[in-house]
């Protein structure tokens, strides 16, 4: 393998795929990047047997070729190599990396040992806008679990209702949900967080589509020059749906800046409480107020205005609040519960495509 690249390509690639290489795996070249040449083009690769992300970018190629190298080092070595056009020639295992200042060799593994995703070879496919499902990731991916004991929670629900895709996720203590708009096909996909995390730093300010392609075990993203594959989560999740409350005793609506001020105060004195706020909503005085306690700090209660309907109190956790709040897009945000024990439910007052629901603590 013999090839001329420009650092900023060789750059770009590598800090897409170089993160999914596992360093604590216990087949050594999980640590490495394949670097590979195909059809006059350069192709990075990079596997933790659950997720695998290629980044093509354009290449000289003189010499056909495929080796794999440790990808932390040619990640952190090519991002500290200054503007300009970089040569790669492998010889046997070594990789001699030069520059008009610098040469270098990288001590590689040979490619065939680079465990590689089965395709997909007859799956359903359809596009979504790169821009809309940046967002979306942006609104839901934070709410799944991380608790390895229930594997189906920490994956996020893509499917099909009524003719639209929805996307969603929950901890069993909030869930978000967000609607993609209008999609023919049948979708039922759970897809791991983990993989749509790496997917939202892919998609970084693509403004092209995003196809989507998959069959019953994995999912293929491809946008520009990068493609992502991941196993989906296997098992069925919990039909969430039944915890939307369909209307609201008490509900206030309230300038989202403002919500989020207050709930920041608040946060500071409910540390030792893990969290735990009480909110109060009055018809009468039409205002929000949010209190917390600590009992070696002291006492905060803030409040503002809002348009409420209905008078009662409930308590939640502050972070799952803030989180929910920072996700919304609107200016205003409607705040509903129908009792202490009822889940509450975050949103755009004038409706929208994207609803945030967080449990209430007992108090």
């Amino acid at each position: 393998m013999k090839l001329q690249v420009t650092q900023e390509n060789l750059n770009r690639a590598l800090g897409s795929v170089a993160r999914v290489a596992n360093s604590r795996g216990t087949l050594p070249i999980l640590s490495n990047v394949l670097i590979k040449t195909t059809n006059n083009r350069l192709s990075l690769s990079a596997t933790n047997l659950d997720i695998a992300i290629s980044h093509y970018i354009g290449a000289k190629v003189s010499d056909e070729g495929s080796i794999t190298v440790p990808a932390r080092l040619m990640q952190d070595f090519v991002s500290s190599l200054p503007d300009g056009v970089i040569e790669l020639d492998l010889e046997e295992t070594k990789l001699h990396v030069s520059t008009d200042q610098y040469k270098s060799v990288v001590n590689g593994i040979v490619a065939d040992d680079f465990p590689t995703m089965p395709a997909i070879t007859d799956g359903k496919s359809w596009k979504v806008s790169s821009s809309l499902l940046k967002k979306a990731l942006q609104q839901v991916v934070f709410a799944a679990s991380s608790d390895e004991t229930r594997p189906v929670l920490t994956g996020v629900l893509f499917q099909t209702n009524g003719g639209k895709l929805y996307m969603a996720a929950t901890d069993s203590y909030r869930l978000a949900e967000k609607q993609l708009g209008a999609n023919k096909q049948d979708v039922q996909l759970l897809i791991p967080a983990s993989a749509l995390q790496d997917l939202l730093r892919v998609l970084g300010d693509h403004d092209e589509e995003v196809t989507v392609t998959h069959d019953d075990v994995q999912v293929l993203f491809q946008v520009a020059d990068i493609e992502l594959v991941a196993r989906l989560v296997e098992g069925k999740y919990p039909d969430y749906r039944k915890l939307i409350p369909a209307g609201f005793t008490t509900k206030a609506v309230l300038k989202r800046a403002d919500f989020i001020n207050i709930t920041k105060v608040s946060s500071l004195f409910a540390r030792e409480s893990a969290g735990s706020i009480t909110l109060e909503v009055d018809e009468t005085t039409q205002k929000l107020s949010i209190r917390s306690v600590a009992s070696q700090l002291g006492e905060n209660t803030a409040a503002v205005e809002a348009k409420v309907t209905g008078t009662g109190s409930i308590t939640i956790n502050s972070r799952y609040l803030l989180d929910g709040l920072n996700a919304i897009g609107s200016d205003e945000v409607s705040f509903g519960f129908n009792g202490k024990l009822e889940p509450t439910l975050l949103q755009d007052p004038a409706g929208g495509d994207y609803q945030h629901i967080i449990m209430p603590l007992k108090s």
